[in-house]
C-alpha cells in the first residue's frame, strides 16, 4: 500500500476563536497518526473552477493511517472544538 495524503480546502473560517481551538487539537492528533504536513497556505493560483481557498496536504504512510487518524479520538476532539466554526472539505487521496 502507498503514501496517502489528506487534503482539506477551508472555504471559510466563521470564528478565528474555534478555529485557534481545533488547530492546537488537530495537529497534534494528525502527527500522532503519522502525518507530515506538506502545505499549509492559501493556494497561489486557482486554475479552471478552482478556488485560491486555505488549502491544507498531509501525506501519511498509508490510506489506513489516514483514515484511523480522522476516525480516531484524538481528532474528533478537534472536531468538537472546530464545530461550526469554518466552511471546508477533506479528502483522503491514494498516491500514484
Amino acid at each position: 500500500m502507498g503514501k496517502a495524503y489528506w487534503v482539506s480546502c477551508y472555504r471559510e473560517i466563521k470564528d478565528t476563536e474555534k478555529y485557534a481551538s481545533y488547530i492546537k487539537l488537530a495537529i497534534p492528533a494528525i502527527t500522532a497518526g503519522g502525518g507530515v504536513f506538506l502545505a499549509r497556505d492559501v493556494a497561489a493560483f486557482a486554475y479552471e473552477y478552482g478556488l485560491k481557498d486555505r488549502t491544507i496536504i498531509i501525506e501519511f504512510p498509508d490510506l489506513d493511517s489516514a483514515r484511523a487518524t480522522h476516525d480516531g479520538e484524538a481528532y474528533r476532539a478537534a472536531l468538537e472544538a472546530l464545530g461550526d466554526g469554518a466552511v471546508r472539505d477533506i479528502r483522503l487521496v491514494e498516491g500514484a
